[in-house]
């Protein structure tokens, strides 16, 4: 099978009113970039202003790189950590305490492979209560980390991981398991 780029990039991938939202986040985002590091609530506000359901006390950094806010749904007390990336092509959603580490990359786009076109997919990733993503962690779209899970520094998650384990590795694989703290 040949790849049909013509196809691809002629195809709609955004509606009018998303592409006009993508600009003004373009626009608007180095407001967000040039906050100084302990203006959370200022980068709070900002994503809110664009649509994302940010939760309180959550701290995000001024260098993280969030492509669609509005696809952004974090809870309470988490954070995103310095360069980390949400490609929130398709729905990210953060739970409550759980941390996003620096560099690490939160990928919710991809394409069908098994179509000569290669359509944009735009699939979701959920991130459970009190997870932790460590520092170049790739999770991909289309992928669940349970709650009081870790990431490995530099994993690959492209499949499902359940709560309170622990996995590491290119690909991520299950190196140990992790108590409920209280």
């Amino acid at each position: 099978m040949h790849i049909d780029v013509a196809a691809n990039r002629t195809a709609l991938k955004w509606t009018r009113r998303e592409q006009l939202g993508r600009l003004l986040w373009a626009l608007a985002f180095p407001l967000f970039r040039l906050s100084p590091r302990p203006c959370w609530a200022w980068r709070r506000l900002l994503l809110r202003a664009y649509g994302a359901r940010i939760g309180t006390d959550v701290h995000i950094f001024p260098t993280v790189r969030i492509t669609i806010p509005w696809n952004l749904e974090i809870g309470d007390a988490a954070a995103v950590g310095d360069h980390a990336i949400l490609y929130a092509l398709g729905p990210i959603s953060i739970g409550p305490r759980a941390t996003i580490s620096q560099y690490a990359h939160l990928c919710a786009g991809t394409h069908d492979i098994a179509r000569a076109d290669r359509p944009l997919l735009k699939l979701p990733i959920a991130i459970g209560a009190d997870a932790w993503i460590c520092a170049d962690a790739f999770v991909g779209p289309n992928v669940r980390i349970g709650e009081n899970t870790i990431v490995g520094a530099r994993a690959v998650v492209m499949k499902d991981v359940g709560s309170s384990i622990i996995v590491a590795g290119n690909p991520a694989r299950k190196i140990g398991t992790r108590e409920h703290e209280n």
